[in-house]
């Protein structure tokens, strides 16, 4: 076994379990029995799934333990228990042990440790406790099937007290040592084989007929009315990986054929071959009705008439050999069939590090066209300009799509959080409800990765501080159970993401006693609201009466605040005392190569991102109204707050007759500001470098770029330039405008 192959397997594995967690919150909130049914089946596969591509890896422990979760599954999808929460809560845990083992099995680890182990027993143990209680219910309630018993309902040709066994042996059967013929007849051990049919149609031509190989399957009928479907399993308990086995319980029907055509391999069918591999058509109705199809399709033609014939499924409920519940659920398994088959061709997974390592050959190709589109300027020459522009079109078209094989939605990150939530507000005693919006919006992978951990902090923190309990929401007018909204969007060139909850909201004068108490602000000190709540982002700062499991240590909310400014990004708090809280996360869509618009400020030239640039514009008497010393101008009769970045860098001012003052009027948040720089030199396309240590309490700079010349130009951080005014007291950039 090859470490690429196990990989391959721990990422497949991986998509499932995610899979199988998503199903599992789901169950827990449907109420419909139909629904319920086919979410458990759904869930039932992906477990199957998990088993058997690990049976191909040699992977007991996964296997062993998967067959029982599927055991209990199996129990639920026939009926024999009922899917409650305390149910969903053990299959979760079954599912992060699963994912345990997988890990495991990555790391070549053979023998379980000690804590593997004792989970892995305690969890077998509770889903043996299940499958124990089951089993005693089914004998005590339904006790054995008698003939008196018949279902009307039951197909043609199936007995009301047989059993259907549908076997098909796996090519490597008798390679492992199987004998396909003694575990048919240990069937006879149970109960008496009234009908057996061959399955050859997998035989190929001689001259690719591999003697080693098994290529068998049978069709069997047996009457055993005093066995249960737990020991007709066992009859194949050693060979399942080696075959596929379906059992049909006696009076079996519509539902049962479904189930079984649901559960069919993912491959290629026709409407017939998967009605005879569910067992609702025999070869001698297959052939039926096949020729009845040749005749119609003769007769047509004969006829000259354009009609289509129609379908075998139609003819077979014609014939009344099947019914036509039973031929939709065949065309819907060949229809998702057809748009699996579709939706794998158009998917290619490829290694995260080639991926980067193709994003940074992208990034030095835009470094190399800038410095070629330069040197061509300075050649002068139309044809090599004329050249240099498709050049950097096509560079630029490469930009993006490398860059869009990055964005992955945010909602996968999202849907972790129902489970965070689900068992945080049971641990609590509280009813809380998690609705999410904005789910498909698409961010950089790298980010996705990294905000997971804030996005966490803030979840549980709306949960546990946020949220009320029940009967103090009820006290409040409110309805008993809480909710927190989960929201993205994309904005002026950033995604935002919203935590939202319907709480008792933040306290500023609780906020600022225990600032005051903590010696982060003076006594009498006038803050702002918005800085009040940020203070909760400081280290160490909690106003919790007590100190629980989930939160009260002042530890989380100032890790939260420093990893979001390391991605570039910002938090905000908003709040009001009994209607909830709103914290909001703006993050850089890429941290990448973004489209960028250069000035000059002195000697030195500046990048700030397009997104966010408004307009430009010339700074001249008419915007000043006649005031020349003022720090706004009128834009079109709005006050528009600006600032001299030369002031900012502590730069020299230029001041000869010649030179024109130019305002980059930029948007930030649904904030307008302007900044006034010495030369406005165009877009340019913007490869961010990180910058090093040294510069890393450096806050009105993000990144740095090189261009074309070669020469280093710093990326301007206009959020926090912005924050930082604000901060001063200097400007008001407040969204009616007035000036402080």
């Amino acid at each position: 076994m090859s470490d690429e192959n196990l990989q391959i397997f721990a990422e497949e594995a991986e998509d499932l379990l995610a899979v199988a967690e998503q199903a599992l919150l789901h169950l827990d909130d449907l109420d419909n029995p139909a629904e319920t049914e086919d979410g458990v089946g759904d869930l039932f596969r992906t477990f199957h799934t998990i088993k058997g591509a690990a049976g191909l890896f040699g992977l007991d422990p996964i296997v062993n333990f998967t067959h029982i979760v599927e055991s209990v599954l199996g129990n639920i999808r026939e009926g024999t228990l009922a899917m409650d929460q305390n149910l969903v809560s053990l299959f979760l845990l079954s599912r992060d042990h699963l994912e345990n083992l997988v890990g495991a099995a990555l790391a070549g680890v053979e023998q379980l440790d000690d804590d593997l182990e004792k989970v892995d027993s305690d969890l077998v143990g509770k889903l043996n406790d299940y499958l124990g209680k089951s089993a005693a219910q089914e004998q005590e309630s339904n006790g054995p099937a008698t003939s008196s018993e018949a279902d009307p309902d039951a197909p043609e040709g199936v007995a009301s007290t047989n059993w259907h066994v549908s076997l098909r042996y796996g090519p490597n059967a008798l390679q492992n040592g199987m004998d396909p013929a003694s575990f048919i007849g240990y069937l006879n051990t149970l109960g008496e084989i009234e009908h057996l049919t061959l399955i050859d149609d997998a035989i190929p031509p001689w001259t690719e007929f591999d003697p080693e190989n098994c290529y068998l399957g049978f069709e069997i009928e047996v009457n055993a009315p005093d066995t249960t479907k737990e020991a007709l399993e066992e009859v194949f308990e050693f060979v399942m990986d080696d075959c596929k086995v379906a059992i049909l319980p006696p009076h079996s029907h519509i539902e049962a054929y479904k189930k079984m055509i649901a559960e069919l391999p993912e491959t290629d069918m026709r409407i017939g071959d998967i009605l005879l591999a569910c067992g609702a058509l025999t070869d001698r109705e297959k052939d039926d009705v096949l020729n009845a199809q040749d005749r119609l399709a003769d007769e047509a033609i004969a006829g000259g008439e354009d009609e289509s014939v129609p379908q075998l499924g139609s003819i077979a409920v014609g014939k009344q050999v099947v019914q036509q519940e039973v031929v939709d659920a065949a065309i819907k398994k060949q229809s998702d069939l057809k748009s699996q088959r579709e939706n794998a061709m158009q998917t290619v997974r490829v290694n995260s590090r080639k991926l980067e390592s193709l994003v940074n050959l992208v990034g030095e190709l835009v470094i190399g066209s800038a410095n070629a589109e330069l040197n061509a300027r300075r050649l002068a020459d139309a044809n090599l300009n004329e050249a240099m522009e498709n050049l950097l079109r096509l560079v630029e078209e490469v930009r993006d799509t490398t860059l869009g094989l990055r964005m992955v939605q945010i909602g996968e990150t999202f849907s972790r959080f129902k489970r965070v939530v689900r068992e945080v507000s049971r641990d609590l005693g509280k009813d809380i409800d998690l609705r999410i919006s904005g789910a498909e919006t698409e961010l950089d992978k790298t980010l996705v990765e990294k905000i997971g951990d804030p996005l966490m902090h803030l979840v549980r923190n709306a949960i546990d501080h946020g949220i009320e309990s029940p009967q103090v929401r009820r006290d409040a007018g409110k309805p008993a159970t809480g909710t927190v909204f989960l929201e993205a969007f994309h904005d002026s060139g950033s995604i935002v993401i919203r935590i939202r909850d319907d709480g008792g909201g933040l306290s500023k004068d609780k906020i600022l006693n225990k600032a005051i108490e903590k010696g982060l602000v003076q006594a009498g000190q006038q803050l702002t609201e918005q800085e009040i709540y940020r203070l909760i982002l400081e280290a160490g700062f909690s106003t919790a009466d007590s100190v629980s499991n989930l939160s009260g240590r002042g530890v989380g909310m100032d890790v939260v605040r420093r990893n979001i400014e390391t991605l570039r990004g910002q938090v905000e708090i908003a709040s009001e005392e009994g209607k909830g809280s709103t914290v909001t996360i703006r993050l850089p869509l890429t941290l990448a190569i973004i489209d960028g618009f250069q000035v000059r400020v002195g000697d030195t030239q500046y990048i700030i991102p397009l997104d966010m640039v408004d307009e430009c514009l010339e700074l001249n008497d008419a915007l000043r109204s006649g005031d020349s010393d003022a720090n706004y101008v009128n834009l079109r009769g709005e006050i528009l707050p600006f600032m001299r970045l030369s002031d900012m860098f502590d730069a020299e001012r230029e001041t000869h007759d010649k030179h024109r003052d130019h305002i980059v009027v930029v948007k930030c948040a649904g904030k307008r500001a302007g900044f006034v720089v010495d030369e406005l030199l165009g877009e340019h396309q913007t490869v961010i470098r990180p910058l090093g240590k040294v510069f890393q309490n450096l806050r009105e700079i993000s990144g740095s770029t090189i261009l074309g010349s070669g020469e280093v130009a710093m990326i301007i951080d206009i959020p926090e330039m912005v924050n930082k005014v604000i901060a001063s007291g200097q400007l008001d950039f407040s969204p009616s405008g007035a000036v402080h």
